[in-house]
């Protein structure tokens, strides 16, 4: 099991955790079970790309007028120049 460290924590803070504790039959526990009740209940990360899609699908899409393709030029040929 890890451990962690919280430095600066506001004495209010610690304060209150040590006055709740007792009442849910635990000691520093309480901030342990806090934890993991936070991160618990986090949803899984989503895909950027879907969170995205899922903010702006209300808006509707644009239809953009594409030029047609034309044919690729070719190359620019580069040529040395010799001095004599």
């Amino acid at each position: 099991m890890a451990s962690i460290t919280i430095r600066n924590l506001d004495e209010p803070v610690k304060k209150r955790l040590h006055i709740r504790a007792p009442g849910h039959g635990r000691t520093m526990e309480e901030a342990r079970e806090i934890l993991r009740q936070a991160v618990g209940s986090t949803p899984p990360a989503r895909d950027l790309g879907r969170s995205i899609y899922e903010r702006f699908a209300a808006i509707g899409g644009v239809e953009l007028d594409l030029p047609p393709r034309e044919p690729m030029r070719d190359p620019p040929a580069f040529r040395t120049m010799r001095q004599a």
